[in-house]
């Protein structure tokens, strides 16, 4: 026979609810009032401005990371631009912030790590020089060597040949005076480094993988008419 009082006690228990509680929202939103109205007071520009100096410190910090060396493209040029030239810059800021004593590269490597194709590979060759405004060096093709070029000092621009830009045939890009830039010329390209700069000169370094004799038919020079040579 069934107990009643048990049975009972059963559906009772059934049929009983939790009791919901509405604090946690309540405590919530009155923990927003209170910080809204604390940042509407004149007393928080200081908190204000501390939050946003710290913020700017951890961008810069993130974005001079001496970890990784971040080439950029100028907005002028694009990176799709430095492709077809063969070349990849990064700013002398950077490169300050992994040494105080100023830059060091080898063109070789950094090349390497810039993912630029053609370049050479060891440097039997080499040699540097400046290029004052308005002047232009190069304007040649080698027929029996790849070229690496570090490029610096000022506004300068770089074309090197390329068949696949129609109506050209030849890709020009533009280096900031703040920006270091690294590029190729392989075998049989034609390249050239205008100075575009009114003030500044531009300095550059040229690694050869072959030795060139400049009085021999293996270089082809005024390749472009329109660039004056040096």
């Amino acid at each position: 026979m069934a107990n009643p009082r048990r049975s009972s006690f059963h559906l009772n228990n059934h049929h009983s609810t939790l009791p919901l509680s509405n604090h946690p929202p309540l405590a919530a939103a009155a923990s927003l009032s209170s910080i809204a109205a604390f940042l509407k007071k004149p007393s928080a520009f200081p908190f204000l401005l501390s939050l946003f100096l710290v913020l700017t410190w951890l961008c810069l910090r993130i974005q001079h990371s001496p970890g990784s060396l971040h080439f950029r493209a100028q907005t002028m040029g694009g990176i799709e631009a430095d492709v077809h030239a063969n070349l990849a810059r990064f700013s002398v800021s950077q490169l300050i912030s992994r040494d105080r004593r100023g830059w060091l590269l080898n063109p070789i490597k950094i090349a390497q790590d810039a993912d630029i194709h053609g370049g050479a590979q060891v440097c039997r060759s080499i040699h540097a020089g400046e290029i004052r405004p308005g002047g232009t060096r190069g304007n040649h093709r080698h027929h029996t060597c790849n070229e690496t070029l570090i490029i610096w000092g000022a506004e300068t621009k770089f074309r090197v040949e390329n068949h696949d830009i129609e109506g050209k045939g030849y890709s020009e890009v533009s280096i900031g005076a703040d920006e270091i830039a690294v590029a190729a010329s392989p075998s049989g390209s034609a390249h050239a480094l205008i100075n575009a700069d009114p003030l500044r000169t531009t300095f550059f370094l040229g690694c050869q993988d072959a030795i060139i004799d400049y009085n021999s038919s293996t270089t082809d020079y005024k390749v472009w008419q329109d660039l004056f040579t040096s």
